[in-house]
């Protein structure tokens, strides 16, 4: 016969999780940013995270950490208390799915560490180039790449955008050298200043430097053209494609998270989503909305780390 203070004990383990939700959030919460200030991240980061402090009724600070191609902020939630008040608004298939194969060695573990929460967002990468250079589309940009010894220099600050580069030289034959940045702004004035060739970014941040004048926008690295540009041609359709390159957003929280937490919040991002303000937002931040679940997140993490593995093959790139 079971003891009495053993159904006691289980009665409060059940409860415990239930009555967290419940008081769920108690104080503010953190929202850890992967890339810097300004950047496309930040800005989506940014707005999720000023309607997630309207709807907890709390606080919600952006915390920047700068880094690592992202891993910086990535092993910041890793190593927080799985309790709810630290989330991280990533482009997930870049900074945790396609992370082992990146680098030889992280200080997480991208299976055990974190937990899904929702996917919230869809994005394209875009080639860009100085808007006041000669060159008006991809294939003058190959030409021109080609002419030059070594076939000349690209700038990108995260994981994707070194993808999205590289199955493009792959496809096209190209030996054009990566130049890594921590910051868009100075990547931006070295290909201003005619350091580099061409630049590999998020369309978020691409659609704001081309209506300022400064970058031109030849081609996008998805599949399909983004509901967001749909007069951006994508690399597939002129010829030079054959991989989707069109990172998805989402929520994660440490491991062992509570599940009520871990399902409230993901209510809360999913509402968010729906918004017509949001849906507005994200359109003219070159974003498509991708709402799901914690059970849809977790499987499409799975699925995408299996693909990332073929893409960092095919593109030859070498963990850092």
């Amino acid at each position: 016969m079971i003891p009495k203070r053993a159904f006691v004990a289980a009665a409060f383990a059940l409860a415990a999780p239930l009555a967290a939700a419940q008081e769920y959030p108690a104080h503010e919460i953190r929202s850890l940013c992967n890339y810097a200030p300004g950047s496309g991240a930040d800005i989506l980061v940014r707005f999720y995270s000023d309607r997630l402090s309207r709807l907890a009724g709390k606080p919600v600070i952006v915390e920047n950490r700068v880094g690592a191609n992202g891993s910086l902020a990535t092993d910041a939630l890793a190593k927080s208390r799985p309790d709810g008040y630290t989330v991280l608004i990533t482009p997930a298939s870049s900074t945790i799915a396609s992370a082992p194969y990146l680098f030889k060695r992280l200080p997480f573990d991208t299976e055990r560490d974190f937990a899904a929460v929702t996917t919230i967002a869809s994005l394209s990468f875009v080639l860009l180039v100085d808007a006041s250079g000669p060159i008006h589309s991809v294939a003058e940009l190959i030409a021109s790449l080609k002419s030059k010894a070594n076939n000349g220099f690209y700038g990108t600050t995260n994981n994707t955008g070194v993808i999205a580069a590289e199955l493009f030289k792959t496809k096209v034959g190209l030996k054009t050298t990566y130049v890594p940045y921590k910051q868009n702004a100075q990547a931006l004035t070295d290909l201003l200043l005619g350091q580099l060739d061409f630049l590999s970014f998020d369309a978020t941040w691409a659609i704001g430097q081309a209506k300022g004048g400064k970058v031109r926008i030849l081609a996008a690295t998805a599949t399909r053209r983004s509901v967001a540009l749909p007069e951006v041609p994508t690399l597939t359709e002129l010829g030079y494609g054959g991989n989707d390159v069109s990172p998805w957003w989402g929520v994660v929280v440490p491991a062992g998270t509570p599940k009520p937490v871990v399902d409230k919040l993901a209510s809360w991002f999913n509402q968010i989503t729906a918004a017509e303000d949001t849906r507005k937002f994200l359109a003219s931040s070159a974003f498509d909305p991708f709402p799901g679940s914690p059970e849809q997140m977790h499987d499409l993490l799975k699925s995408d780390a299996a693909r990332w593995k073929r893409y960092v093959a095919l593109a030859k790139i070498e963990p850092q």
